[in-house]
């Protein structure tokens, strides 16, 4: 084949060689090929030249040689920092490169390519639009988290951390804090990383509760660590949630345990510290549950995969209902999600559960423990204040509390609801005990747990809130609920899961499989608030009784461990110091021998696990006034 530019030579070669035949005394086949060689060399040469010329204007830095074959006249594109000898005549201003983000160096040729860049136009780069934008977040949560301290009417901390004056009081405050340390120095020798330690066996405990998260105790313990002043092994536990804290688990994990631990958890370490990477945590997770709502009613299952969002009831809940204590103990934490990120949902969903709530119809004023997530009908009439339904009820004047008062629905709901319990669940021993029994569709079942011992304090605190004339009654009756369970911690100071008031019992375990003890805390819980509120001597001095209880029977070689039967003075132990333990207990008891200015009840609401969450003053915090104002520690 002949390619055009090869037939061009051709036809260029033939017409020289007709010329050549015209002359006279001239070979022209001879003369032809002579010239025909020298045309293709001149051809060829002709071609290199131009291709040589033409390159000089496509190489990179050629603006000194374009000059000398252009036209002066011509206007030259000038590429910043060429360093010819015009530059030096007429110097340009370099624009000012963008400043790299704090703590970053631009990499190698990044500077080059901004500066090309910039010599074409004047564009904001990507980075610096990132770059700016994560400013104005940070700016944004700065302000945020500056909002709620000023809106605080006192130094969370205190005075000096709560330091009592009265040297006894502070010894066992001093004993309570080494207790605490001797927990976590156990924990992360022996489990860390685990939810929680088997000191016996000194190894590490996951358990199925969580859904594949890990370190329950590290997330419960945050807040403990930081009010004791406990601060290395604080950023020890800051820095695990930092680097080694995965969300992105795969399992079946507890709506309930979930929020009140680890949401919980994470917002008191924000709030108290003013760590934005808590809130991002926290943030993350709380999105993470909201599947659990996607229900005909709203009302959250009680089980979700964290990682797909499925969500079912658990298995043993009857027709597959949702229980009160777990979709009820929501409230606290998802209004502080929604405070934090801006989004309504996490309000509007508990709000949903409230309205349900309300629409449907109550026993006696009475709220059962199960209630179906389909129908939005209670499934058993079964009632108790201890487990099942518990916290419910502690989550309507803690709602109430958080909103500075403003929540009337919560205040409307919990009255109500203690009204109904008083008249249908309240009762007096025949020694003159006062106690809550559980209510089975009429039938009372003359029964206390363990766990709704925590009423003492909740009545306690929503005392002043009530009817005027109710006040003191409601003292009283918190008072005596203590006072009933306090009966109960014998003969080792230690109390048994429940305990019964009939065949001749008084507050004692009757049966062998209600006398064990898990380390819980909600006897020592009432008695700080009693404290708080009464300031009645009498209560430090109990909870001084459980502290002893504790270290003679709980404490082991390598933790503390829950016993299997209070009433022998032989201990058995169950092998499992539980994060409640370091998250409520032994908070309890620090608080307990504190002064009141450590993390007051005017500021801070405590969740079911004990973690400190703030009120929410909302006049103030949309005060302009209060920017930037802060709380001087």
């Amino acid at each position: 084949l002949q390619t055009p530019a090869s037939l061009s030579i051709t036809s260029s070669q033939e017409k020289v060689s007709m010329v050549f035949r015209k002359l006279p005394g001239v070979s022209a086949s001879g003369m032809g090929l002579r010239l025909s060689q020298k045309f293709v060399f001149l051809l060829f040469l002709s071609g290199l030249v131009t291709l040589c010329f033409g390159a000089l204007f496509f190489l990179p830095d050629s603006v000194r040689l374009k000059r000398i074959f252009l036209s002066k006249t011509e206007t030259q594109p000038v590429t910043v920092g060429s360093g010819s000898e015009n530059d030096a005549r007429e110097p340009l201003k370099r624009p000012k490169d963008p400043e790299p983000p704090r703590g970053m160096t631009p990499a190698r040729g990044e500077t080059s390519t901004k500066l090309k860049n910039l010599s074409r136009k004047p564009t904001v780069s990507r980075e610096a639009t990132e770059e700016r934008l994560a400013a104005g977040k940070a700016l944004e949560d700065f302000t945020l988290y500056g909002k709620f301290k000023g809106c605080l009417l006192k130094p969370p901390l205190g005075r000096d951390s709560g330091r009592p004056a009265d040297p006894e009081t502070n010894e066992r405050r001093e004993k309570v804090k080494e207790m605490m340390k001797f927990s976590w120095d156990n924990y992360k020798s022996y489990a860390w990383g685990k939810n929680e330690l088997r000191p016996l066996t000194r190894n590490g405990h996951i358990g199925n509760m969580f859904g594949g998260l890990r370190g329950a105790s590290i997330i419960d313990s945050l807040d403990t660590l930081y009010i004791m002043g406990l601060m290395e092994e604080y950023n020890d536990a800051k820095e695990w949630v930092q680097t080694s804290l995965d969300l992105n688990s795969n399992g079946e994990a507890s709506l309930f345990e979930v929020n009140i631990r680890y949401v919980g958890g994470l917002l008191a370490a924000y709030y108290l510290t003013g760590e934005e990477m808590y809130k991002s945590k926290v943030m993350e997770l709380g999105e993470k549950l909201l599947p659990a709502f996607n229900t005909p009613t709203g009302i959250p299952r009680g089980v979700i995969n964290l990682g797909s969002g499925t969500s079912w009831s658990w298995g043993w809940a009857s027709a597959g209902s949702s229980i009160l204590a777990e979709f009820g103990t929501l409230h606290l934490e998802f209004v502080h999600l929604s405070e934090l990120s801006r989004n309504p949902i996490y309000t509007e969903k508990v709000m949903n559960i409230r309205k349900l709530l309300n629409k449907i119809e109550k026993p006696h004023g009475l709220y059962p423990n199960f209630l179906s997530p389909v129908s939005g009908n209670w499934v058993q009439h079964h009632v108790s204040i201890g487990g099942l339904g518990d916290s419910f009820y502690e989550y309507l004047i803690k709602s109430y509390l958080m909103s500075d008062k403003t929540d009337e629905d919560a205040k409307k709901m919990y009255y109500g609801a203690l009204e109904a319990i008083e008249a249908n669940l309240v009762q007096k021993s025949p020694g003159g005990l006062t106690y809550m029994a559980e209510w089975r569709g009429g039938i009372l079942d003359h029964k206390m747990g363990h766990l709704a011992c925590f009423s003492g304090g909740m009545i306690g605190i929503g005392a002043d809130d009530g009817a005027p004339e109710k006040r003191q009654h409601f003292l009283d009756l918190a008072a005596e609920i203590t006072h009933t369970c306090h009966e109960s911690y014998t003969p080792t100071k230690l109390g048994p899961e429940a305990f019964r008031f009939d065949g001749g019992g008084e507050a004692t375990a009757t049966r062998l499989s209600d006398r064990y003890y898990i380390l819980r805390p909600e006897v020592i819980e009432s008695y700080m608030y009693m404290w708080r509120l009464t300031h009645d001597p009498k209560y430090r001095e109990w909870g001084w009784e459980a502290v002893e209880a504790l270290e003679q029977h709980c404490r082991v070689e390598s933790g503390f461990s829950g016993i299997r039967d209070v009433y022998s003075m032989t201990a058995s132990h169950d092998n499992m110091q539980q994060s409640f333990f370091l998250s409520e207990t032994l908070k309890y008891l620090y608080l307990l021998f504190s002064d009141d200015d450590l993390l007051p009840l005017e500021d801070w609401v405590f969740n079911t696990e004990a973690h400190p969450l703030p009120i929410i003053r909302k006049s103030c915090m949309q005060d302009e006034a209060t920017l930037g104002k802060t709380v001087s520690e």
